[in-house]
């Protein structure tokens, strides 16, 4: 049994004589709890970018990367990659926002709507990262079938061969099958790390609601 629900049992025992100071206290204490976890939920979203970068950086010099820095693929990876990063970045500052406000609540009732911005906040960025996976999988596609002479050797036989269309289909399934396992992967990653963080978040919402009552 934690020390919430410790102050809890013993707030229910105690003499009615002494209710404000009793829910203050359990106040007091989920705001602690909450504030806690929209720190880690900051940290862990810096440590998981600080992972990605880091993973580009080692597969730099990777014989795909080296064969697709081949291409002229400026005009459409450059604008990509600084709209990533701004994002990311304003994510960065919501998710400290959330923390510092949090932090300085001083009633309940500004901290159930500060517990609720902050959940709204994770769901976000947790669907721009998705979203963010499959648009950059589409443009480097659409740079390789524009580009890859080896890509487009195999496009223009297939054409010749009336099987245009069933090459591209395979070649979209292969895609999205690879891109569904990797979604996936990152999902059960966010399920795994985010999720636990918010399911905490959403006792101390519930505990909170009890108070207000």
């Amino acid at each position: 049994m934690d020390e919430l629900e410790l102050l809890k049992k013993h707030w229910k025992q105690q003499d009615t004589q002494y209710p404000h100071v009793s829910a203050d206290a359990i106040y007091k204490m989920i705001l602690k709890r909450s504030s806690s976890i929209v720190k880690w939920i900051f940290i862990i979203s810096l440590l998981e970018f600080a992972l990605w970068t880091g993973l580009t950086l080692f597969l730099k010099d990777s014989k795909n990367a080296q064969h697709f820095d081949q291409f002229d693929s400026d005009y459409l990876i450059i604008p990509l990659t600084v709209m990533g990063y701004v994002i990311l970045i304003y994510f960065f500052y919501l998710f400290y926002k959330n923390f510092r406000r949090i932090s300085v609540t001083d009633s309940a009732k500004v901290l159930m709507e500060n517990i609720l911005r902050t959940r709204r906040t994770v769901k976000n960025y947790v669907i721009f990262n998705l979203g963010f996976m499959v648009l950059s999988t589409v443009v480097v596609l659409y740079i390789e079938f524009d580009q890859d002479t080896a890509l487009i050797r195999k496009t223009q036989a297939a054409a010749a061969n009336g099987e245009l269309f069933m090459f591209y289909a395979k070649t979209i399934l292969i895609v999205a099958g690879v891109l569904a396992v990797l979604m996936g992967i990152l999902l059960f990653f966010y399920w795994l790390i985010y999720g636990l963080l918010l399911r905490k978040l959403n006792r101390n919402y519930r505990e909170l609601k009890k108070l207000e009552l």
